[in-house]
């Protein structure tokens, strides 16, 4: 017993600069992830007029997308304003899968496609495969459920029942929630943003 508070004492000692205990940006975006778990959100797609920049849908809406662009607000990155700027500035290179001529800000940062042009343009673009310790904390996935309808969601630092895979925050349709979904669907995309 005396010897751990030696040894805390020792380490509370240590300069700044020593790395111990610090938490890479992935590991606080999945903590600021898990944090959404708390909010009961029902899976609402309608489009709605949002404040700009830093605006939401209601706090009890959401589908996937708002998962991702409400993590990425408690770190402090705005998303719906990120996406509109590039979007105003390079609209050529995003889909025109809604028959748009111009950016929306109320609706462009909330679709999957959009997100997954912006993090390749923007973030790192990382590997897809089939095995899990490719994946890790604050890791965003894109997949295809099927059709072309896309999904997104943040890998988070809570394993599996088997301990095999880490955990998934997303809303598919049940609100936001915590699932062992990594493989359940074809990814389409796997990105590191804001490290």
């Amino acid at each position: 017993m005396v010897f751990h508070c030696l040894v805390l004492v020792a380490v509370s000692l240590a300069p700044a600069t020593v790395s111990y205990g610090q938490k890479t940006f992935g590991q606080r975006l999945s903590d600021s992830t898990l944090t959404l778990l708390q909010q009961k959100v029902y899976y609402d797609a309608s489009y709605f007029r949002i404040d700009y920049p830093n605006g939401d849908v209601p706090a009890d809406r959401g589908v996937c997308t708002d998962v991702v662009i409400r993590a990425f607000r408690k770190m402090g990155i705005d998303l719906q304003k990120k996406v509109h700027e590039d979007m105003r500035n390079n609209f050529h290179r995003y889909p025109k899968n809604w028959g748009l001529t111009k950016p929306d800000k109320n609706i462009d940062h909330r679709r999957v496609p959009n997100l997954i042009t912006f993090f390749s343009r923007y973030g790192k673009t990382l590997p897809t495969s089939n095995f899990a310790k490719d994946y890790t904390p604050g890791d965003i996935v894109t997949w295809d459920l099927g059709g072309g309808v896309g999904h997104i969601g943040i890998v988070v630092n809570r394993k599996s029942d088997d301990g095999e895979r880490y955990l998934i925050v997303h809303n598919i349709g049940g609100g936001q929630v915590l699932a062992d979904c990594l493989f359940s669907y074809t990814i389409t995309g796997h990105f590191q943003f804001g490290n």
